[in-house]
């Protein structure tokens, strides 16, 4: 198998096969002090601070096209470059630079199913060997693609064929703890926290497609709709995002800005609903310009 082989998920030994080729890039999104120690032969190291911008209150947007051309640009990154992610926590930091990857411009892109997790515990091969890579002249081309807006959001709320999916915690999206000016979800979203999809058996790879599909389906996420995940600042969403995706979700976007810039928003009230099999606590909220 060659890196253009290569699924939207990528198991471990399919990796390995491939360790080497010219046209592959290997991305290490752990702590630092974990790759310091070992990590994936040829695999070069990314700090996550590095692909997220805080434009308060929004804490979790994209960097400018410019300074995410220079960051490609130093790990070598070319447009035929297939990228693997990889970090310690189950996929989030990874699949958030695949998705900013998506966002500017690149199309060849994979998570290693269970990370570090899975490699490691598997038997896989392992290195403390620096990597240094040439550098190249990537240039970003802004996709809006998987780029949802506040904006966009409001004009779309209600819409039959729109789905917002949260990737927090209950208690985030129930309101019992709060990370922002106000506590609750944006109006008619429905909670699916992102460790949900992931396999505690099978060293943090996703569940079986069955099991998570079912997930989506109760809550109303079907491929007919457009789907938007958001968390507090798009991370725990990422991984959302690229489930969503590796299932073949047409219509996906991602909400950047997440609840830390909606929670800033005034005005609330309160209703408790349910839907069949998903017992939901909704908070709505009188909309103020700005």
């Amino acid at each position: 198998m060659n890196s253009f082989d290569m699924p939207l998920v990528v198991e471990p030994e399919q990796l390995e096969a491939t360790l080497g080729d010219d046209s592959l890039l290997v991305v290490d999104l752990c702590k630092p002090e974990v790759y310091q120690q070992y990590h994936l032969p040829d695999a070069i190291h990314l700090d996550y601070g590095q692909i997220v911008q805080p434009r308060p209150p929004a804490m979790g947007t994209l960097p400018d096209a410019n300074r995410l051309s220079a960051l490609f640009s130093a790990t070598g990154l070319t447009t035929d470059t297939h990228v693997v992610a990889y970090d310690d926590e189950g996929g989030g930091r990874a699949a958030r630079l695949l998705w900013t990857l998506e966002a500017a411009g690149h199309r060849h892109l994979s998570p290693l199913n269970g990370g570090l997790h899975a490699w490691a515990n598997e038997k896989h091969p392992l290195t403390n060997e620096m990597v240094d890579r040439v550098a190249s002249n990537y240039s970003v081309q802004p996709d809006p693609k998987p780029l949802a807006t506040k904006e966009q959001i409001l004009e779309r709320l209600g819409a039959s064929d729109l789905v917002l999916i949260d990737a927090r915690s209950p208690a985030e999206y129930q309101g019992r703890k709060v990370f922002a000016n106000r506590g609750g979800h944006i109006p008619g979203a429905v909670n699916l926290e992102w460790t949900d999809a992931m396999d505690t058996q099978r060293n943090l790879r996703l569940k079986a497609t069955d099991s998570i599909r079912d997930m989506l389906e109760v809550r109303g996420a079907t491929p007919d709709k457009e789907i938007v995940v958001y968390c507090q600042i798009h991370h725990r969403s990422a991984h959302l995002y690229w489930v969503l995706k590796a299932l073949g979700y047409p219509r996906i976007c991602a909400y950047a800005g997440s609840w830390s810039e909606w929670g800033q928003r005034p005005g609330s009230s309160y209703r408790i609903t349910t839907r069949p099999g998903v017992q939901s606590y909704h908070r709505t909220f009188a909309f103020l310009a700005g």
